[in-house]
């Protein structure tokens, strides 16, 4: 029987993108093809699961919003997985560095391509319902999408910007007035702040 290697299961509201807010179980992928210096996550530790005891942990929660991520969960993360997600009356999101094609079955996809990774969509394959761009000083959120404009006239109707935590206040700062400044002139562009952080949860 597959198993997954699960970092952590937890249970909270969405703090980013479109979805904030929202009540939400997070699945937590071990591993990453991408090592982001900014990134947050301890995802080299892990437990092995099944399909079966995910979906009995997950249950254990009010919540029938599920949220795919890691790491990264194209790493392991398949239809039919998905499948049996929706099967147990789960509406499925998935945070990606859109490096590897996700499964086509999931309800919401986010991807957050890196400046510093390579990321693309691949023709027939699922597209995109956000993208969320991690905002530095020298961001050019332009060029990090330019590589798709070949294939879709319009990848989104949600983009979004959220400004780089680097744990220098200062610095944050400035990477913040930066990532206004940028929206204003560019107004197809919204800011993605990670809320969670801010009021203090997982």
């Amino acid at each position: 029987m597959k198993s997954f290697r699960i970092n952590e299961i937890f249970y909270s509201l969405q703090g980013e993108g479109r979805n904030t807010g929202r009540a939400a179980v997070f699945v937590r992928f071990a591993g990453c093809n991408l090592r982001c210096p900014f990134c947050d996550t301890q995802f080299d530790s892990y437990r092995e699961m099944t399909a079966r005891e995910i979906v009995a942990a997950i249950s254990n929660y009010p919540a029938r919003f599920v949220v795919l991520t890691g790491g990264e969960p194209t790493l392991q993360a398949d239809e039919a997985f998905v499948d049996q997600l929706h099967e147990a009356g789960f509406e499925v999101a998935m945070e990606s560095n859109g490096t590897r094609p996700a499964p086509r079955n999931v309800d919401w996809l986010t991807v957050s391509p890196k400046v510093r990774g390579e990321w693309r969509v691949e023709r027939g394959k699922r597209i995109p319902d956000e993208v969320k761009i991690v905002f530095e000083e020298d961001t050019d959120p332009e060029a990090v999408l330019s590589p798709l404009s070949t294939l879709y006239s319009s990848l989104s109707s949600f983009l979004y910007l959220q400004p780089c935590d680097t744990g220098d206040s200062a610095r944050n700062a400035c990477i913040m007035q930066r990532c206004i400044d940028y929206i204003k002139e560019h107004p197809q562009w919204r800011l993605s702040l990670q809320t969670h952080k801010l009021i203090g949860i997982q």
